[in-house]
């Protein structure tokens, strides 16, 4: 399963700890799945509407709930996507519910459909990891119900893992696609005589104050690195040199792969060169050392704490922090 051989850098970063086995020699075994689903055994994550089902209770922990077909589900296997086995070797599915189910699930088992994107940060990392892992591929699985080479209709397989067109003369097969997106902390060390400093920039559908790290996604024909330098020249007008990588979180919104850096700026002054940020500035320690958290209505708000941003964010400031020391 891998968790264990996890750095700790890797540990710290939401919805990338799902601690699950995916089994992919299961997916064509139809006989095994067969049983598995029928067993009793088997783990059962709900979506509604890209809603989970979780238990939320005041001040304590949010839990994601597994259900069992003894829930009188009114799914098949044929509507179940086979995610894979957990620690314990239970097997686990992730269906898709009506709106009719999802609300008599919610009343029987005593939790609420939630999105993701505000009870993330307060879920465990296993919790949170196999909930993005299954919202991801729901919503891939809703968005190619049609064939995008013919138009017809697409029928899953492989447990989920893989669309075929229904068109014989057609039989393209489609698998899950994962958008990659870079998303950097550029810096400039401080080496002009001006105290470290690093690149944040606002967008206007952020809640007020709030200023993050610089993303965009990998265009095609492009390296990771180039893309870093493109997303912040378009983005600031700012050049930047060395681009060094540190670490990637699966981002299930809807389905990208946030690839994070950190890169070394080679001037300062900041030109927007595109619409997408409303606003871009340098920031010091002690500036961010004061700033508020998401939403909470801080002059400066930092980016959410399940957010690769955040820990980008957080690596720089300990950088910095033990050079001080």
């Amino acid at each position: 399963m891998g968790s264990d051989r996890q750095s700790d850098r890797e540990r710290a970063i939401q919805y990338a700890n799902a601690r699950l086995d995916r089994a992919a020699d299961r997916r064509d075994d139809a006989i095994w799945l067969k049983d598995a689903w029928q067993s009793g055994e088997a783990g059962i994550v709900a979506v509604w509407e890209e809603q989970h089902l979780l238990t939320i209770t005041g001040s304590g922990p949010v839990e994601a709930v597994r259900l069992s077909l003894s829930t009188s589900l009114q799914v098949s296997l044929d509507q179940a996507i086979f995610l894979g086995l957990e620690a314990d070797s239970r097997p686990l599915f992730a269906v898709e519910l009506a709106a009719h189910e999802a609300q008599r699930l919610a009343q029987t088992e005593g939790a609420e459909f939630a999105d993701l994107r505000r009870y993330g940060p307060l879920l465990s990392p296993p919790d949170a990891g196999i909930l993005a892992y299954a919202r991801a591929m729901l919503n891939w699985h809703r968005n190619h119900q049609y064939c995008g080479r013919c138009g017809s209709p697409t029928a899953s397989e492989q447990a989920g893992h893989r669309r075929r067109c229904q068109n014989t003369a057609c039989g393209q097969v489609t698998f899950p696609r994962t958008d990659p997106a870079i998303i950097v902390l550029v810096e400039h060390p401080g080496n002009d005589g001006k105290p470290p400093r690093c690149l944040l920039g606002r967008s206007p559908r952020w809640p007020a104050g709030t200023y993050s790290t610089l993303a965009g996604f990998v265009e095609p024909g492009e390296s990771l690195e180039n893309a870093v330098r493109r997303e912040v020249r378009e983005e600031a007008g700012i050049r930047v040199g060395e681009v060094r990588y540190l670490a990637s979180q699966p981002w299930p919104f809807p389905g990208s792969l946030m690839l994070g850096f950190q890169a070394q700026a080679l001037d300062e002054d900041i030109q927007r060169l595109d619409d997408e940020l409303e606003d871009a500035r340098w920031f010091g320690l002690d500036e961010l050392a004061q700033a508020g958290e998401w939403d909470d209505g801080s002059p400066l708000c930092l980016p959410r704490r399940d957010s690769i941003a955040r820990f980008l964010i957080e690596q720089w400031r300990t950088q910095h922090d033990q050079r001080r020391r």
